[in-house]
């Protein structure tokens, strides 16, 4: 397994859509396997294929290994599927923005759909943070960051903050 650098902001690769696997290669499976790896390391909980210079619509999560249940999740061609009319506001850093948290808001609850390493099917209710990581992650592939969710005023003082670092 290989560790990738991460790609930080403003690499404009990070505001790409990213295009959809066709197929479950074997790449793919090392690729998954390398961002997981990527991801422990950094250390995050979700990397998009973006963030390490692969426009592909993949990422990985994991929500709990911080709290010491690991439970890698590998989302090939994610999609949510429905979004939840409660929202909740939550502090999200960004391993493509070192140093910077934002407050973002986001459905509280969705239910998404996606491929595994495979050729699964899983579809799914994902609610707090699992479900926070998932929209985080699946923004990426969208060429979405963190600093499009926020306000023209939070967006400047996070970016005077990232300069400054």
């Amino acid at each position: 397994m290989t560790l990738h650098p991460i790609l930080t902001w403003p690499d404009a690769r990070l505001g790409v859509i990213s295009t959809p696997l066709e197929t479950i290669t074997d790449d793919v499976r090392v690729l998954a396997a390398d961002m997981l790896e990527t991801m422990y390391a950094a250390p995050g909980r979700g990397l998009s294929a973006p963030q390490i210079g692969q426009l592909l619509r993949m990422f990985v999560m994991d929500a709990t290994w911080k709290d010491g249940t690991p439970s890698p999740t590998i989302c090939i061609n994610p999609e949510i599927i429905s979004r939840s009319d409660d929202v909740s506001t939550g502090i999200e850093g960004c391993l493509s923005i070192p140093g910077v948290e934002a407050e973002v808001r986001r459905p509280a609850s969705v239910r998404m759909v996606w491929t595994d390493l495979a050729g699964h099917v899983h579809e799914e209710d994902m609610t707090g943070f699992s479900a926070r990581c998932a929209q985080h992650e699946l923004d990426h592939l969208d060429g979405i960051m963190t600093l499009d969710r926020v306000d023209d005023d939070q967006r400047a003082a996070l970016l005077a903050r990232y300069e400054a670092r």
